[in-house]
């Protein structure tokens, strides 16, 4: 089992979809990373020789922020909004969807489960 970032990998995928276990690495960065690595992108992860698993492994914490990292910078600019006050930040801190969806119905999701109000029923 190859670690990279962090993260062990699974070994009987394809490098590409394996890459994408990684968070903060989709389809697209993976199949970039393997291209600057010189790596197929259909070749299986056990195949791969030490030198590759290396050298994608050096591109990965050279060139992108990943797993940790991203998810401090992401959970720092939600802060910042906060911090401020803005409309998102309020948002976020209600915890109710930021990006301007309705709430009358739906949004279940970010609300959580619906709650019962008492003396509502007629």
């Amino acid at each position: 089992m190859a670690r990279i970032a962090g993260v062990n990998i699974p070994t009987n995928k394809q490098i590409g979809i394996s890459l994408t276990y990684i968070f903060g690495i989709g389809r697209t960065k993976a199949r970039q990373i393997l291209d600057k690595a010189g790596v197929p992108v259909d070749r299986r992860v056990n195949e791969m020789s030490d030198a590759e698993v290396a050298r994608v492994r050096e591109i990965i914490d050279h060139d992108y922020l990943v797993e940790g990292d991203l998810r401090r910078e992401t959970a720092m600019n939600i802060k910042r909004l906060m911090d401020l006050g803005l409309y998102r930040g309020l948002r976020h801190r209600r915890g109710l969807p930021v990006r301007g969806q309705r709430t009358h119905t739906n949004a279940r999701t970010r609300k959580g489960p619906a709650r019962a109000i008492a003396g509502k029923k007629k």
